[in-house]
């Protein structure tokens, strides 16, 4: 398991006009992934995504010579088993040795951004190096699963107030009981939020579970405006209301109302998550394994949401690789109950990887295939690879 190369690959892939949407990221053309790919001395070979952007596409270039002339001449040599010790290392740099011999951190100065998404991608290569290499879902060495399936809810609802309605609901005849709908500045004003979420609630019915995300567009006083209107609108959460620059602000809008607040995809380490929860800034805790930290930090997250009895909502927007990562950690933890799943344009979830990946009847299976469970389609690698 002595690790012998680390390669990182940026993908981007044209989305199909017919599949494409607009969003306040504007009209959404192609979708960008950084593929990690970590190989050890007998030729097993791990994978994971970094991301450079929260949303479908970012310039990756960053990443890959972040991963490659920067982490991976830390690297080569290491025992891809000792992911913790990894993880420290490459967070701590030249003062690991203190970091491991006195218990706490002590980070380099690119400790956000960048290097974390870099050292997410490699972080859940190795989780799938070792569970490849112990023939074990990575689900089952975070302790096993919590249960055998998990419902999943639509992320999507990009359609105005005339049309959302029929947008969720076809959501809903697929078998999701859950949605998601995009709300915040792409509307122009909160009023126009409003009138889709009660067109959406009035299309779908009061059963299914509503939720709703600004993508932290809104100013707070807009935030607290919206949710005063759509108060009756019984919504299972509200995502990222204003700026993750503006927590206080997080908090200020959770305070105004009883509508659960959600965020967490912006952010970097279980620090910033644990930041938000000691300004109770929010009720629902969504990691992004490409962002964070990688699984081993998705998972210290988990085990914040669980002792401050929150709920955890991986956010799983992105390629097949770090979709798993979120469904992965999601199992092994008790405070999950919900899987973000894709409806957008996505080809990085469908054409990357050899598996289908599917939801039955609104319900995503625990997985049962070794690592991640996925393999990369090579002829589509090479395809969509960027110079960089």
């Amino acid at each position: 398991m002595i690790i012998t190369n680390v390669e990182a690959f940026w993908l981007q892939c044209p989305i199909a006009e017919s599949k494409q949407h607009i969003s306040d990221y504007g009209l959404l053309t192609h979708f960008d992934m950084t593929l990690i790919v970590v190989t050890t001395k007998s030729g097993l070979k791990g994978f994971g995504e970094a991301k450079a952007a929260v949303g479908s596409s970012g310039v990756c270039a960053s990443i890959v010579s972040c991963v490659e002339n920067e982490l991976k001449p830390l690297l080569v040599g290491k025992d891809a088993r000792n992911i913790t010790r990894i993880w420290e290392h490459l967070y701590n740099g030249t003062r690991d040795h203190y970091a491991l011999s006195r218990g706490r951190k002590f980070p380099i100065l690119g400790r956000r951004g960048t290097t974390i998404s870099a050292i997410s991608g490699i972080d859940t290569a190795l989780w799938d190096l070792k569970g490849k290499s112990l023939e074990k879902p990575i689900v089952e060495i975070l302790g096993g699963s919590c249960r055998d399936s998990m419902p999943a809810y639509a992320s999507g609802g990009w359609a105005d107030a005339d049309q959302i309605g029929e947008q969720l609901g076809g959501y809903v005849s697929r078998g999701f009981q859950a949605v998601k709908m995009r709300v915040g500045v792409m509307d122009n004003t909160v009023n126009n939020s409003v009138k889709r979420v009660e067109a959406a609630r009035e299309a779908v019915g009061p059963e299914v579970k509503i939720m709703t995300d600004a993508h932290g567009t809104f100013s707070v006083p807009e935030a607290k405006q919206f949710c005063r209107r759509v108060e009756d609108c019984n919504l299972y959460w509200f995502e990222e209301p204003v700026s993750p620059d503006n927590p206080k602000g997080t908090a200020e809008v959770r305070a105004s109302t009883t509508i659960p607040i959600a965020a967490g995809e912006s952010e970097y380490t279980s620090f910033d998550i644990r930041d938000l929860i000691q300004l109770r800034a929010i009720d629902v805790v969504q990691p992004d394994a490409a962002i964070i930290g990688g699984i081993s930090e998705t998972m210290k997250t988990a085990h914040l949401a669980s002792v401050f009895q929150l709920e955890l909502a991986p956010h799983c927007w992105g390629s097949a690789f770090s979709f798993m990562a979120g469904v992965h950690a999601a199992f092994a933890s008790p405070s999950a109950t919900i899987i973000e799943f894709s409806l957008g344009g996505n080809p990085m979830m469908y054409e990357l990887v050899e598996e289908s990946i599917e939801v039955s009847d609104g319900t995503i299976s625990a997985p049962e295939k070794p690592g991640l469970g996925l393999t990369p389609n090579w002829d589509f690698i090479r395809e969509y690879s960027q110079t960089v």
